[in-house]
């Protein structure tokens, strides 16, 4: 394959994500429309009006990433827009799809039972989802597997799929549909600060390169006239910076919506029982009556 000789805007079909789109769609009709009503009845709705829509987000942003143009311009053109779909496949599309699952569908599809014991409950603990997930993206930005992805699209696909897996474990604890794999807010913070640090070092290694990093695409005919270093600092600058505002925006929403909920429960703490002749009365009654001493 010549990188850089093939028009990104020239219309390439690849059925393939259409075929994987497709799937998708009818699987989640399948399990909302024929297993839902016969799990949680007929008087329940199987997904909510907020998950549904959080589905079709979710498969349109998938179809945005794998698809022509973001793909072809990804995989032959530009590191950064590369960086881009790394970063709508392991933080927003996981994101999306989770937040679609109904608690009863993960479940079902779990096993039921303590998910805490299983070997999905294992793996997304927050240690080793954790250490899963930075592994795989630090395996992503080696030389050879650069230049594999760029020279075959199956294997480009396969390690989306394999991202996209490792991601899913990531998220669990955090906005995962199971209430018993989740971490308590502060929890949840520092993972997600911790999450945001690590994406430090390949994001300042390309940054502040100057030298190009990755050969694959160190190519003739620049797209958009973008040289390769500006490309190379425009991929970490995605990786950093719009990855490091995102898990940070994440970060703040949860502070405050703890603050207020703590804030609200100190609140109610002390609130205080008015006096009034209904409630000495009350007191007077649980104390029982007196005892006289003779």
């Amino acid at each position: 394959m010549i990188l850089g000789a093939i028009d990104p805007w020239a219309f390439r079909p690849h059925p393939e994500v259409w075929l994987l789109l497709a799937g998708i769609v009818g699987l989640g009709f399948y399990a909302t429309r024929v297993i839902g009503p016969k799990v949680v009845g007929s008087s329940e709705a199987a997904a909510t009006t907020r998950q549904k829509r959080f589905f079709t987000a979710g498969v349109v942003t998938l179809w945005i990433a794998a698809d022509w143009p973001m793909h072809d311009i990804a995989e032959e053109h530009l590191y950064a827009v590369h960086m881009f779909q790394h970063l709508l496949i392991t933080f927003f599309i996981p994101i999306l799809f989770l937040q679609a699952t109904p608690e009863w569908l993960a479940r079902l599809l779990l096993g039921g039972g303590d998910q805490e014991r299983t070997w999905l409950g294992k793996l997304a603990k927050p240690v080793v989802a954790g250490v899963i997930f930075n592994m795989l993206a630090a395996i992503t930005h080696w030389n050879g597997i650069v230049q594999l992805s760029a020279d075959s699209g199956p294997f480009h696909y396969g390690i989306h799929l394999v991202m996209f897996s490792s991601a899913l474990l990531m998220w669990l604890p955090v906005l995962g549909p199971l209430p018993e794999l989740r971490l308590s807010p502060p929890a949840q913070m520092i993972y997600l600060f911790l999450m945001s640090i690590i994406p430090t070092v390949p994001a300042g290694w390309l940054t502040f390169a100057d030298n190009p990093v990755y050969p694959a695409y160190d190519t003739a005919e620049r797209l958009w006239g973008i040289g390769v270093v500006q490309d190379q600092q425009a991929a970490g600058f995605v990786m950093k910076v719009v990855g490091g505002f995102f898990l940070w925006g994440l970060i703040a929403v949860r502070f405050f919506a703890w603050a207020t909920k703590e804030r609200a429960a100190d609140m109610q703490k002390r609130v205080v029982r008015p006096l009034t002749y209904d409630t000495v009365t009350e007191e007077f009654e649980k104390a029982g009556p007196a005892v006289s001493e003779r």
